[in-house]
């Protein structure tokens, strides 16, 4: 249950519109829900702002779309990442709106006017191969209210694609770098922008990056101040971050 349905329940319970077993009954899975195989978290989105997103892999379909329709039906956007189009194809019969990021390998379930839309991020992968990561922290930080730019194979091997974009990487209020191989994109774009830096390092590269290891290594032992890490391939978590970011921004901004 979102907290503007929430809110919504008590203040007609308040004005008698509402039953109060009804609202009670309404009430009764906003801890959780238990489905047997799975216990949705229906109270995180008034905890941390945002609801509990399905991570598919491992998941059957008939898991998928039972977890993403008790997600919806509570009155939240649904984020799931780690999809398969097969996910896909069975969630969109029963939201004819949803919506499959093939490279991202995400279904999203949402509505957001642009006008609700936050601007701030911008996403930077270091090679085309890295995109697939890039994609999945787009889709997560747009999900959660951003309008999100991004830059694409601008990697160190040709530094002055990065630096033709320069104007736009420091308007950015907070950037998602996300690279393979030796991961060096993130301190080089940490060296250039006074705002938080999210390296995201990918599984992308030969043999010695042993699986994106060598750019996670990398990445945690950069020199450049301001630079903070997620997982290996971990798009969502570097897109959660950023919007968690600039969303303190917009509120500081305001006040």
């Amino acid at each position: 249950m979102s907290p503007e349905r929430l809110r919504s329940l008590l203040e007609n319970v308040r004005d008698s519109k509402v039953g109060v077993l009804d609202a009670i009954e309404a009430l009764r899975n906003l801890p959780f829900e238990d489905l047997g195989f799975s216990r949705i978290d229906h109270h995180r989105s008034l905890r941390q702002s945002f609801p509990e997103v399905i991570f598919c892999q491992g998941k059957t379909v008939s898991q998928v779309v039972e977890i993403g329709t008790r997600i919806v039906e509570a009155g939240h956007p649904l984020l799931a990442t780690r999809a398969t189009k097969e996910m896909y194809n069975a969630i969109v019969e029963v939201f004819p709106e949803a919506k499959f990021n093939e490279k991202a390998s995400t279904i999203t379930v949402y509505e957001l006017e642009e006008s609700q839309l936050r601007d701030g991020i911008l996403v930077i992968s270091a090679g085309t191969s890295d995109i697939p990561v890039a994609e999945e922290a787009i889709e997560t930080a747009r999900i959660m209210g951003n309008r999100v730019g991004h830059l694409y194979d601008v990697g160190v091997a040709g530094l002055h694609r990065l630096l033709s974009c320069r104007d736009q990487i420091v308007a950015a209020k907070v950037l998602v770098v996300v690279a393979g191989m030796e991961g060096a994109l993130a301190s080089v774009v940490g060296g250039l922008v006074d705002k938080p830096v999210i390296a995201v390092p990918t599984s992308v590269g030969y043999g010695a990056s042993f699986g994106g290891l060598a750019a996670l290594l990398a990445m945690l032992n950069s020199c450049a101040a301001g630079v903070s890490v997620v997982n290996i391939d971990n798009g969502f978590g570097g897109g959660y971050a950023a919007a968690l970011i600039n969303q303190l921004s917009a509120e500081s901004a305001v006040e």
